[in-house]
């Protein structure tokens, strides 16, 4: 296995050391001889630190060396997040405006109960997924960053939920012999935690996108663009064990109407540690996009990326 090259001082790198996942400081990367993969991680999480440590691990979990940076909105100041942290390991839309990634990943956010353009960033937004489309080979978005692009994209629109989809809920391959897909078990499980949906009849559609996984319960979990380069992924299997509970007594403290997620504490007792039935599913989606989406089709040479 590879490892993740990651900043040397950055928060997640003594919590996966923890876990012994492999790292790789800078210095070593630039003596092997191998082009490492350059992925940028646009984070909308108001919790950046958390987020990154997730990602980073599930990215880490491959074969492939891959070099990782870090991307947020200039239009938004962070509530959560140190101010020192976002100057040491974040970029702007300026500094990569003139640059080329295998692949970007763009994280959901907590702006559901607005509309799009009622988003404090939504232009920049725009602006950067349509700069992906012409300098990004492979982008996966994630829950409301989905949404996000599969508006933006193809004018497709969220609705609201009755109640919040909270859990973790089993799901289903739709398009078999798919590379995405490769390794699914029949049944596999996701947690989600959002307020509003992408339907099934608006992505069929469009002609351009396919519907690769789906869940009775939480309904869409993933399609893509035909050609692999917009994979939209509705769940949350980058979450940790205890990132539910945590949104579960967060929700609880703020005096909300909020349901135990389903399927995560043993009995639905939330004074019981949650079983993680989603971990499998999370590397091998992550892996196999990283795999079969960025390092197998993007040109060595990212110049050559239209």
């Amino acid at each position: 296995m590879m490892p993740i090259k990651i900043p040397d001082n950055l928060p997640a790198r003594e919590v996966l050391l923890g876990e012994d996942i492999f790292l790789m400081d800078e210095t070593r990367a630039v003596h092997q001889d191998i082009r490492a993969l350059k992925i940028i991680l646009l984070n909308l999480m108001p919790t950046k630190i958390v987020t990154e440590t997730q990602i980073t691990r599930l990215l880490a979990n491959s074969p492939l060396q891959v070099e990782l940076e870090f991307l947020h909105p200039a239009t938004y100041t962070a509530k959560n997040t140190p101010e020192e942290h976002m100057i040491a390991f974040y970029k702007t839309y300026e500094y990569i405006r003139d640059r080329k990634y295998d692949g970007m990943i763009i994280t959901g956010a907590p702006v559901e109960h607005l509309e799009f353009e009622e988003v404090v960033y939504w232009e920049e937004l725009k602006q950067i997924m349509e700069w992906a489309r012409r300098n990004v080979f492979s982008t996966l978005y994630l829950c409301w960053g989905a949404q996000a692009g599969l508006f933006y994209h193809y004018g497709v629109p969220k609705y609201p939920l009755g109640k919040k989809m909270f859990g973790v809920f089993p799901h289903r391959v739709v398009k078999k012999n798919t590379r995405l897909l490769r390794g699914f078990d029949d049944i596999f499980y996701v947690p989600h935690s959002r307020y509003t949906e992408v339907r099934r009849e608006d992505i069929d559609r469009i002609s351009e996108l396919e519907v690769l996984a789906e869940s009775d319960i939480a309904g869409l979990y993933i399609a893509a663009s035909k050609d692999g380069r917009q994979i939209f992924v509705s769940g949350h299997s980058e979450y940790d064990p205890l990132t539910l509970k945590d949104e579960y007594v967060r929700d609880i403290d703020k005096g909300l109407d909020i349901a135990v997620p389903q399927n995560y504490f043993p009995g639905d007792d939330p004074s019981r540690d949650p079983q993680v039935i989603w971990r499998g599913h999370a590397n091998l989606l992550f892996s196999n996009w990283l795999n079969y989406y960025v390092y197998q089709e993007t040109p060595y040479d990212l110049n050559e990326i239209k």
